[in-house]
This record gives structure tokens, C-alpha cells and sequence, in this order.
């Protein structure tokens, strides 16, 4: 598939990275319907996320089966299938965001601009909030690494990939509540990049999904910060205070400082240290 691609005259794969990221777009698009549908507080928030998630993915395997040829790699399921590749990645995606985030609001508090005020737990909220950014993180890591950064490394290769990608997921975080210029920069860096190396050196969707799906949940509905300007209900109560360079202010704890810098050596570490020869 990869050859495919490469030898496609310049102006095909532009053209077919514009329509399958206005596809993915829509599909995502549509994926938040529950939320309305159901409103907030619904327990049917609970499971139906996970259908519409699981929904994109198979729209991305047909696309890729239809247009590419074959059925993709990256979702590790035809491909060496006793080896449970894609829990294995997802597995590891979800500890990753969790320690990535775990070691942010860590060095933020040791800077004395994060406690925990008070705490409660809503399961309706705790689980529907899992749920909803489940789907989130499908439908971002199938339009920007999938779609955007796959095409783009096969095309032109891996720095113009993760260049572009990267740019494109950060900004468009810019029309979110509370973004700035820099908490879009921020993302760019912390998150475009990361998670596009993460998919790079794993050949995997997987890997980033749960990266994504663990890093928004984290950071949200548990340690209560925003996440990407959005406040949700979470299970501790975040006084937040200082600088918003070292909290991250409204934003959220992405536009910290601190999350971009650890996220960028993270991203430089890997790009110096792994195998960049996977087949995507």
C-alpha cells in the first residue's frame, strides 16, 4: 500500500488526502451525535459512543480495502492476529496517556499551581465521559494519523508529515473556547507531534487512540482540568492558580509550559531511539 501511494502522480494523493479527510470529518461530525441526542446526563451516553467509534473505524478499513487495496495493517487486526497486536498497542496508548499526564500534573503542582479542592464521583458522568472520548479519540487519530500524517510520511516521507499534520491538529483547536494562538502552538507540539511519532514507530492506530482516549479522560473528567478549553465534570475538584504558562489557565493543562515541553522531548526521544521502518 505504502508503494501505492508512492508512486501515485503527486496531485492523486492530494486529492485523495482532501476527500477522505472531508469524509472522516463528516463521520466525526456525526459521531457527536449522541451528545445531542441524548443530552449530558443520559446513561445511554454510557455505550452508544462506542458504536458510533467503532462505526469510523470500519468506514476506514473499507476505504482503505476499496482505494489502497488491502485491508489496513495499522488496525493489527488480519495481521499477526494471535499476537493480540492491537489490545497490545491500546494498552499501551491508554498507560502512556495516563503516565504522560499523571507526571504534567505532578510537575505543575510541585509549582504550586494545582491541588485537589474537594472530590466526588458520578458514575453516569464518570462513564459517559469515557465514552464520548472514545469516539474522540477514533475519529481525530483516523483523520489526522490515519488519513493526513499515513499519506503524507508515504508520499513525501516522515518530516513533512509530522510537520503538517501536526500543524493542522493544533490548530484546529483554535476555534475551542479559550484557545489562543500559543495553546494551539502547544498542541501542535505536545500532541500533533507525540501522537503522529507514537503511530510512526508502533504501526499502529491503535497506540494513538488509546494515547488520545487516556490523555483527554485523564485530564478531564479525573484530574479536572479543561480539556482543550472544554470544562467537563470530573471526579476531583482542580483549585487551579498561578501563572497560566505553568497551569495551562482555562485552557486546560495543554496549554501549559510544561505539557508542551514534556511532550516534545517525549516525540524527540523516540525519533532518536526507535525503529522508524514501520509499515503503515
Amino acid at each position: 500500500m505504502a508503494r501505492l501511494i508512492k508512486d501515485s502522480p503527486w496531485w492523486v494523493v492530494l486529492i485523495y488526502i482532501f476527500a477522505g479527510s472531508i469524509l472522516f470529518l463528516f463521520a466525526y461530525g456525526f459521531s457527536q451525535a449522541p451528545g445531542y441526542m441524548f443530552g449530558d446526563s443520559s446513561t445511554a451516553l454510557t455505550y452508544v459512543p462506542y458504536g458510533f467509534g467503532v462505526g469510523i473505524l470500519v468506514l476506514y478499513m473499507l476505504v482503505r480495502r476499496y482505494f489502497e487495496g488491502a485491508w489496513p495493517i495499522d488496525l493489527n487486526l488480519f495481521e499477526d492476529a494471535r499476537q493480540n497486536l492491537a489490545i497490545r498497542n491500546l494498552g499501551f496508548g491508554l498507560l502512556l496517556g495516563l503516565v504522560y499526564f499523571a507526571v504534567v500534573t505532578a510537575v505543575i503542582s510541585l509549582c504550586g499551581c494545582y491541588r485537589i479542592a474537594a472530590s466526588h464521583f458520578d458514575s453516569t458522568a464518570f462513564f459517559s465521559s469515557l465514552a464520548t472520548f472514545f469516539v474522540v479519540a477514533v475519529g481525530e487519530e483516523v483523520l489526522f494519523r490515519g488519513i493526513i500524517y499515513r499519506l503524507i510520511d508515504q508520499k513525501w516521507g516522515m518530516w513533512p508529515s509530522l510537520i503538517v499534520s501536526a500543524l493542522l491538529f493544533g490548530f484546529t483547536h483554535i476555534f475551542n473556547d479559550n484557545a489562543t494562538v500559543w495553546s494551539s502552538v502547544a498542541i501542535s507540539i505536545e500532541a500533533g507531534l507525540f501522537l503522529a511519532v507514537i503511530y510512526k514507530f508502533t504501526g499502529s492506530l491503535w497506540a494513538p487512540i488509546g494515547l488520545h482516549w487516556s490523555w483527554n479522560f485523564i485530564q478531564g473528567p479525573v484530574l479536572g482540568f479543561a480539556v482543550s478549553g472544554n470544562g467537563t465534570k470530573s471526579v476531583f475538584d482542580a483549585a487551579i492558580s498561578g501563572p497560566d504558562i505553568i497551569s495551562g489557565g482555562p485552557f486546560g493543562a495543554e496549554a501549559s509550559i510544561v505539557a508542551c515541553l514534556i511532550g516534545l522531548a517525549a516525540s524527540v526521544f523516540l525519533i532518536l531511539h526507535s525503529d522508524r521502518k514501520k509499515a503503515l
